[in-house]
């Protein structure tokens, strides 16, 4: 399957603003594209482009006074079937992690697993460890949280988000990331593209989405506690301790979001 996507944001700017943009196709999926994702902006302007300490593709630029608009556009290649997760995954005792995945045990900014630790065994501590437990982690956060785009907060936490019962997908990620960091899983926050497509219609507009892996068996899983389902199209774009560390753009200085646009559309032969 080839799955047209990219985006575009329009921000108006009262001066000179520097910005960080991470809208570029992650690494692991750059094999996949049949073009480079080039971040071009409008009017254009010189950017320099950066690996983070997550190895994620970031871009830097200065934006002018006045609208100024910026964005990628890229076509690439994706199973046109549902994602397929493995039933069964060990989990590893903590010592015998590796070294690199001890960071996605740790509280960050958004997830406070010190404070939800006795929480989380409460709730988890009872059911089978491996994949089996992480999928009760989604399907409790899937149930507990209210999907509500208009009481989204960006600086809302997972503590916040269990007691309030709301969120986007950002706070459905941020609590099962939390609750299984408390239960010894090395977690991690992701950010990229869920295409639509094989959804009944009619579709609402497109936007980001966040979901998490988990490190069970000597790899990575994917598990989306917002959709909790199987889905086609899933492209990230990069992934950190939360989105604190991925956010897709920081801007440094004031600027007033005006036009803002997603797509994930299937090409048709």
């Amino acid at each position: 399957m080839r799955i047209h996507i990219g985006c575009e944001m329009s921000f108006d700017f009262p001066q000179e603003t520097p910005l960080i943009a991470m809208l570029n196709v992650h690494y692991s999926r750059a094999s996949d594209l049949e073009r480079p994702d080039f971040l071009t902006s409008n009017p254009p302007v010189p950017i320099e482009s950066y690996r983070d300490s997550f190895g994620n593709w970031c871009n830097r630029f200065v934006a002018p006074p006045g609208r100024f608009t910026f964005g990628t556009d890229a076509v690439i290649r994706a199973p046109g079937t549902f994602e397929m997760g493995e039933l069964m995954a060990w989990q590893h005792e903590v010592r015998d992690l590796p070294a690199e995945t001890l960071l996605f045990l740790l509280p960050s900014r958004f997830c406070e697993s010190d404070l939800l630790a006795s929480e989380a065994w409460r709730l988890f501590g009872h059911t089978p460890l491996g994949i089996p437990r992480v999928q009760a982690v989604c399907d409790f956060v899937h149930n507990h949280i209210v999907f509500n785009y208009g009481n989204a907060r960006p600086t809302r936490t997972a503590a916040e988000t269990y007691r309030e019962q709301s969120g986007v997908c950002r706070d459905f990620a941020h609590l099962a990331v939390t609750f299984c960091r408390a239960l010894n899983i090395p977690t991690r926050y992701c950010t990229g593209y869920i295409s639509d497509i094989g959804m009944p219609k009619p579709w609402s507009s497109m936007d980001f989405a966040a979901w998490m892996e988990v490190y069970l068996g000597g790899r990575w899983h994917v598990f989306d506690p917002r959709n909790n389902a199987p889905r086609i199209g899933r492209i990230l774009i990069a992934s950190g301790r939360d989105a604190a560390d991925v956010p897709l753009t920081h801007i440094f200085g004031p600027g007033t979001l005006a036009g803002f646009k997603v797509w994930t559309d299937e090409i048709v032969e």
